[in-house]
């Protein structure tokens, strides 16, 4: 039974993507910075999801709990490559929020098409640099203990703890890279927010409130992935007194939340976006 509410917000995930990145191309209007930002979020989001959900409604539903080495290396490469992806997205929104906001008549000068491209082409190759060595060092490694991963997705700590081997490589490796992206992205994303709050409060009042309403649909999203990715990150290396099921369930949510919730708060609450999709309906 506890598949189904996994079923339904992966559903609502598939098809609030495919809507926004439907309704982003076939709109020219919708051709600025913030919609092809959120559209490379869509995108994002509909790979991690689907790098997950079915394998686990398989695990849930037919039983299906194995999965191939090579196969679970390639789960583990989409998985941490594109929560580095979603996190440049949402660092490189919160830079186009400041500019449009603090900056208002160069906004179009700095973030044209071409800008926005390559942002979103520079965060995925550095995704792709960074966790590409993750999978390399854990394929060296002697696997010769069980071989129960205690998820139901290819986590890189939860993989690298069956092994019998050395892994304070991998380990060290895989810290380095949470911190580098974890870090300089939510340090960047920090800056922009804490400029754009203090340019707001020097604005009149109704200007104020359209920002503020603007900022907050950003600030949920980034709220919704970080928070529980940082509660997974951190239980692996500290957390050993917290049950597994609540681990195991807060590293399921982590991965289905924000794709959940993106399209639903975007959609609502971006006007012309919202617009639009009643127009398709």
């Amino acid at each position: 039974w506890i598949a189904f509410p996994f079923f339904i917000m992966y559903a609502i995930a598939v098809l609030g993507n495919i809507t926004l990145l439907l309704v982003i191309k076939t709109d020219p209007s919708l051709h600025e910075p913030m919609y092809l930002f959120l559209a490379m979020l869509a995108f994002t989001d509909l790979v991690l999801s689907t790098s997950t959900l079915p394998k686990m409604l398989a695990i849930f539903w037919m039983g299906s709990g194995k999965i191939g080495f090579v196969s679970c290396l390639v789960q583990l490469f989409f998985i941490h490559t594109f929560s580095s992806v979603e996190s440049g997205v949402l660092m490189a929104m919160a830079l186009d929020r400041y500019v449009a906001i603090c900056r208002p008549l160069s906004h179009s000068s700095i973030f044209s098409e071409t800008v926005v491209v390559t942002l979103g082409t520079m965060v995925l190759i550095r995704g792709v640099l960074l966790v590409t060595p993750t999978c390399f060092l854990l394929h060296r490694l002697p696997f010769c203990q069980h071989h129960i991963i205690s998820h139901s997705y290819c986590e890189h700590m939860a993989v690298v703890k069956l092994s019998c081997g050395d892994t304070r490589v991998n380990a060290i490796y895989g810290l380095f890279v949470a911190l580098l992206v974890a870090g300089s992205d939510t340090f960047l994303i920090t800056v922009s927010y804490t400029l754009i709050l203090r340019e707001v409060m020097k604005s009149p009042t109704e200007a104020r409130r359209k920002a503020f309403s603007t900022c907050v649909s950003h600030i949920c999203v980034i709220l919704a992935f970080y928070v529980p990715a940082l509660f997974t990150f951190l239980t692996h290396r500290f957390g050993q007194s917290i049950p597994p099921h609540i681990h195991i369930m807060v590293a399921n949510l982590y991965l289905l939340i924000p794709p959940t919730l993106n399209p639903v708060i975007y959609g609502v609450r971006t006007k012309k976006i919202r617009y639009r999709v009643l127009l398709l309906l």
